[in-house]
């Protein structure tokens, strides 16, 4: 595999992880805190009800979460490509 064909797959696989992990990040933000916020609701976490703590807590950490999965993907997808040791 040449050195271009090497930089071009490294990068489809970042572009790829990072899709998958924004989707991710949408779909619980957006879907969990508005669009199935009424569904949501019916439970509660914490005495709020769950439409509103994913709203206002549930996003953000799911962020933090996809950030250190992201780290763990790249800090692999690194080492197979050969651009970090170990």
């Amino acid at each position: 595999m040449s050195k271009i064909e090497k930089h071009k797959a490294y990068w489809r696989q970042n572009i790829k992880y990072l899709s998958i992990l924004l989707f991710v990040w949408f779909a619980v933000s957006f879907g969990c805190g508005i669009l199935l916020k009424d569904f949501l609701n019916r439970y509660s976490l914490g005495g709020f009800k769950l439409g509103f703590w994913f709203a206002q807590q549930g996003s953000i950490y799911v962020f933090v979460v996809l950030i250190f999965l992201y780290m763990y993907l790249m800090n692999r997808l690194d080492k197979k490509y050969g651009y970090i040791d170990n």
